[in-house]
C-alpha cells in the first residue's frame, strides 16, 4: 500500500510538464505577431513613399497656378517665332519670283500690295509675256525656283492656254499675261483703287 501511494504523485507530474508545453509554445505566437505587426508596418511605409511623387506632381508646374507664376509676362517660343517667319517666307517669295522673272525677260512687272483687301494672299505680280510660249516659260521659271527653295506652289492654273497663266504661291500670286489680255482684265486698276500707283519694277 505505500509503494502505490508513493507512485501516485508520479503520475500526476506528467500531466504537469504537458500543460507547460501550451506555454511554451505560445511564446513563438506572441513573437511572430510582433514580427507580422512589423512586416505589416512596413508596407504602409512604402506605400507611403510611392505615393510621395503623386503629390509632388500635383505641385507639377503644368498644374494650378504654377502654370500662370510661370508663364506669366512670358510669350510661348511659337508666338515669338511665327510673325518673323512668314516674314521671312514672303521675303523669299517676293526675291526668287524677281528673278524668276529677271531671268526670262519678262515685261513690264508690277508689284501691289493688297495686304488688306484680299484673304487670299499679300501681294500680287503683275507681268507680261511676248507671246504663249513666253509666257508659259515665264511661269514654269516661277515654279522652278519655287521648288528649289523648297517653297513648292499651291496651285498653277492656264499654262495650257497661254495666255493668262497664274502661279499661286501663297502669299505671292504672280499672274503671267499676254499683253492684251493683261489690257481686258486690267488688274492693276481693279486692285489699286483709290490707292497710290502700284510699283513698277524693271522690264
Amino acid at each position: 500500500m505505500a509503494t502505490t501511494q508513493k507512485r501516485a504523485p508520479s503520475r500526476k507530474a506528467a500531466p504537469s510538464k504537458a500543460a507547460k508545453a501550451p506555454s511554451a509554445r505560445k511564446a513563438p505566437d506572441s513573437a511572430s505577431k510582433a514580427s507580422a505587426a512589423k512586416k505589416a508596418a512596413d508596407p504602409k511605409k512604402k506605400s507611403a513613399s510611392k505615393k510621395a511623387p503623386s503629390r509632388s506632381a500635383s505641385a507639377n508646374p503644368r498644374s494650378g497656378k504654377s502654370v500662370a507664376q510661370a508663364g506669366a509676362g512670358r510669350a510661348m517660343p511659337h508666338d515669338r517665332v511665327k510673325p518673323s517667319r512668314t516674314q521671312d517666307i514672303s521675303d523669299r517669295l517676293r526675291a526668287l519670283v524677281r528673278s524668276a522673272l529677271e531671268d526670262l525677260k519678262a515685261k513690264d512687272i508690277r508689284e501691289i500690295d493688297v495686304r488688306g483687301k484680299s484673304s487670299v494672299t499679300d501681294l500680287m505680280v503683275v507681268v507680261s509675256g511676248t507671246s504663249s510660249r513666253h509666257v508659259k516659260s515665264i511661269a514654269d521659271e516661277v515654279v522652278k525656283k519655287a521648288k528649289q527653295a523648297s517653297l513648292p506652289p499651291i496651285g498653277v492654273e492656264g499654262q495650257r492656254e497661254g495666255e493668262w497663266v497664274l502661279v499661286d504661291l501663297g502669299d505671292v500670286i504672280v499672274h503671267v499675261m499676254l499683253p492684251r489680255t493683261r489690257e481686258f482684265y486690267d488688274l492693276e486698276r481693279l486692285w489699286t483703287v483709290g490707292d497710290d500707283a502700284p510699283v513698277y519694277l524693271a522690264g
